[in-house]
C-alpha cells in the first residue's frame, strides 16, 4: 500500500489532521491500536479554544458542535469564601471558549471520515515506523491476522504519550522535560444538571475541586485526591459529600446529585519532548506533550499542532515547498511551552501541596495564595488569565 501521509492514532488529533488533509486532496491512512468503540468510551476534556472551534469548522465537522455546544464568556475562581469571575469575552476583546466534549468531537470526526470513505485500520498491532529519517519512510503493522506495509511520504505520530512514534526518535536526538504532580483528579460524570452555567475552579484547604459540564443535563465534576487513592475507594455518596464540602456554600446548596455514569482518577504531569519533528516524522499532541488539565490546554494544544502540520503539508504538496518542514517543531513548541507554563501556574495556584510539618510546601502555599490574590484583585491581572485561558492565536508559517 502507498499513501502520502500515514497517521498513527485515531484520536481527535489524528482524525482532525486526516480530515483537513483530505479536504486538500492529500491522501492519508490512519492506523489505530484499539477499536473505535474503545476510543469513544474514553471520557476526556471538553473546553475548546476559539482556534480549535474554527479548525473544526474548516474541517467540515462543526455543524453539531455549533448546534449543541455551549459558548462560555467567562469562568470563575472560588477561594477564601469569595467568587471571582474572569470575564473572558470582555477582557480579551471578544474571545470565548466552547464547551463540547472531546468524545463528541471524536464522534463527529469519525462519522465524517467514514462518510468520505477514508481508510482507517482500527485494532492494529505491532505497529513499527521505519526509515523516518529518509525520503522513503514506511509503516508496518498487523491487522486482521495479516501483515501490512504502508509506504508514505510523511508520518504523523498522533498516538499519545504511550505510543510508538516518540520512541522511534533515537534517545540521543530528543530531550524530554517532565514534572509529575503529587496528586490526581478524581472525575465523575453524571446525568444531572450543572450546578453553574460556567466552570468554577475551587481552591480550598481540603484540596482543589472543579465544576464543569458536557450539556444542560450532563455534568462533570473533579476532586483533587492523593495518588494512593483508587476509584473503588470513592462511593458516589462519598464523592458528593466531599464535593459539597469544597464548593462555596451558595453553590453547594444548588448541587443536584445522582448516580455516576463514569468515574476515574487521572494523574497529573507536565511533559514536553523536543524536537517534535525528526526527518519525515512529526509528533502531534500527547505524543509530544502532556499538560495538567487545570488550564484546559491538552486537547487545544493538540489542535494547534494539527493546524501547523496541516499548513506545512499543504504547502509541501500544493506549492512544492519542502523547506517549510523545518518550521514545524519551533512553531509548535512556542505555543506548547506557553500552554505548559499556564497549566503549571494554574495547578500551582489552585491545588493543595501542603504536607504535615513540611515548611517548604507551606511556604509555597503562601506564595501561591499571594499570587492568586494579586492576579484576581485587579483587571490587568484578570486579563492575563483570560488571554491565556482563551488561547493564543495560531502562528502562520514564515
Amino acid at each position: 500500500m502507498k499513501t502520502k501521509v500515514a497517521i498513527i492514532g485515531a484520536g481527535p488529533s489524528g482524525l482532525l489532521l486526516g480530515q483537513l488533509l483530505a479536504k486538500q486532496g492529500i491522501d492519508n491512512v490512519i492506523i489505530e491500536r484499539v477499536s473505535g468503540d474503545y476510543i469513544l468510551g474514553r471520557i476526556r476534556a471538553g473546553v475548546l479554544e476559539q482556534g480549535m472551534v474554527d479548525l473544526l469548522r474548516e474541517a467540515g465537522v462543526g455543524e453539531r458542535m455549533d448546534r449543541e455546544g455551549q459558548v462560555h464568556t467567562g469562568v470563575e475562581l472560588a477561594f477564601n469564601n469569595k467568587r471571582v469571575k474572569i470575564e473572558l469575552e470582555k477582557l480579551t476583546g471578544g474571545s470565548t471558549v466552547m464547551v463540547y466534549g472531546q468524545t463528541e468531537v471524536t464522534r463527529d470526526l469519525m462519522d465524517a471520515r467514514s462518510a468520505a470513505g477514508l481508510t482507517t485500520y482500527y485494532e492494529s498491532s505491532n505497529v513499527e515506523l521505519h526509515d523516518v529519517k529518509t525520503d522513503t519512510p514506511y509503516v508496518t503493522f498487523e491487522h486482521g491476522g495479516e501483515r501490512y506495509r504502508l509506504d508514505c511520504d510523511y508520518i504523523a505520530g498522533c498516538d499519545g504519550f504511550h505510543g510508538v512514534s516518540r520512541p522511534t526518535i533515537p534517545a540521543s536526538s530528543r530531550k524530554e522535560y517532565e514534572r509529575v504532580y503529587p496528586f490526581g483528579w478524581l472525575g465523575v460524570l453524571s446525568d444531572t444538571p450543572p450546578v453553574n452555567d460556567e466552570l468554577i475552579y475551587c481552591k480550598t484547604d481540603r484540596g482543589f475541586a472543579m465544576t464543569s459540564m458536557r450539556s444542560a443535563t450532563r455534568s462533570r465534576y473533579y476532586l483533587q485526591v492523593p495518588l494512593t487513592d483508587k476509584v473503588e475507594d470513592w462511593s458516589d455518596e462519598a464523592f458528593w459529600t466531599e464535593l459539597k464540602n469544597r464548593l462555596p456554600n451558595d453553590v453547594a446548596e444548588k448541587l443536584v446529585t445522582g448516580p455516576s455514569i463514569e468515574k476515574s482518577i487521572a494523574p497529573l504531569r507536565s511533559f514536553v519532548c523536543e524536537p517534535m519533528q525528526y526527518g519525515h516524522l512529526f509528533l502531534v499532541g500527547d505524543a509530544a506533550h502532556i499538560v495538567p488539565p487545570t488550564g484546559a490546554k491538552g486537547l487545544n494544544l493538540a489542535a494547534s499542532d494539527v493546524a501547523t502540520l496541516y499548513k506545512v503539508l499543504t504547502q509541501v504538496y500544493k506549492e512544492g515547498d519542502k523547506d517549510c518542514i523545518s518550521q514545524y517543531s519551533d512553531i509548535c513548541l512556542r505555543r506548547v511551552w506557553n500552554g505548559e507554563r499556564f497549566s503549571w501556574w494554574m495547578t500551582n495556584m489552585l491545588h493543595d501541596f501542603t504536607g504535615e510539618n513540611d515548611l517548604e510546601t507551606e511556604t509555597h502555599a503562601k506564595f501561591m495564595e499571594s499570587e492568586l490574590n494579586f492576579y484576581t484583585d485587579n483587571e490587568a491581572g484578570r486579563r492575563v488569565i483570560a488571554m491565556q485561558y482563551v488561547g493564543l492565536p495560531y502562528e502562520d508559517l514564515v
